[in-house]
């Protein structure tokens, strides 16, 4: 792998910097603040992550997905709604508080990983880096701006700009090209198995899965939810490690 790499792609959210663990400390904040009177701030998170397991699969099939390619706020109010309705609540100008004070903690604690700084300044100079992140285009823009990294990638592909995302082929094939490279010169760098690695993997990529305990959604249910497994007969990334630092060695980078 290390002598084809001609250029280097990664995911943003829970691959460079803590999302979930941001969006954890926001929700609680939010619900702490403002949530409704007698619920605790956890009872209230899993009213939400419930809220968001119905709802999130319908997106691209009930009218919502074309503003929400383009702005965060409308469907995450809507979600706040959803998870008041939950409790026979009809507040919207609650939800649209709570929205919007989840939305500035979360953005307040989001924060890239320990590691990210040290790997991303090692690989700039020898590869041309990108990234690939799925999402609205102003909170994709946001996060990237809040984290101070944007001047290391040279490509910026984002789902809200160009109007789909991951694992669609289409993308994988534009930020090939872009970096006038063959698909066995790239490689994928995510958290995701399925949006990163497999889709990479297939576009004939190479991929490298970080797979971390942190790297569970507020929106996970069960008791003791895990991170992503590798599925049953799914093919293997060319390598999966638990930090960013770990490419480094890989790409024979001391």
């Amino acid at each position: 792998m290390v002598s084809e790499i001609r250029a280097i792609y990664f995911d943003l959210d829970d691959t460079l910097c803590g999302y979930w663990d941001a969006s954890k400390q926001a929700l609680r904040t939010a619900f702490e603040r403002h949530g409704p009177e007698g619920r605790a701030a956890e009872e209230m998170v899993r009213h939400w992550a419930a809220a968001f397991r119905e709802y999130a699969p319908t997106l691209k099939h009930t009218g919502w997905y074309e503003g929400y390619l383009q702005r965060a706020e409308p469907t995450r109010t809507e979600q706040m709604r959803l998870t008041l309705a939950r409790l026979g609540i009809d507040d919207s100008e609650l939800a649209a508080l709570l929205s919007r004070v989840y939305m500035e903690e979360r953005d307040r604690a989001l924060k890239l990983f320990p590691d990210a700084l040290t790997v991303i300044e090692a690989l700039h100079p020898k590869y041309p880096l990108g990234l690939i992140t799925n999402g609205p285009a102003d909170l994709q823009r946001q996060e990237i701006a809040t984290l101070g990294i944007g001047h290391y990638f040279k490509n910026i592909f984002i789902e809200g700009e160009m109007g789909e995302g991951k694992p669609a082929k289409a993308v994988f094939d534009r930020a090939a090209l872009v970096v006038d490279c063959e698909p066995h010169e790239v490689l994928m760098v995510g958290n995701s198995y399925l949006h990163d690695i497999r889709a990479a993997l297939e576009n004939g990529w190479h991929a490298v899965w970080i797979r971390r305990d942190s790297d569970v959604p507020p929106s996970a249910g069960g008791e003791a939810p895990r991170p992503e497994e590798l599925p049953a007969g799914a093919p293997s990334p060319d390598a999966t490690i638990g930090t960013l630092a770990e490419l480094l060695p890989l790409l024979g980078i001391p």
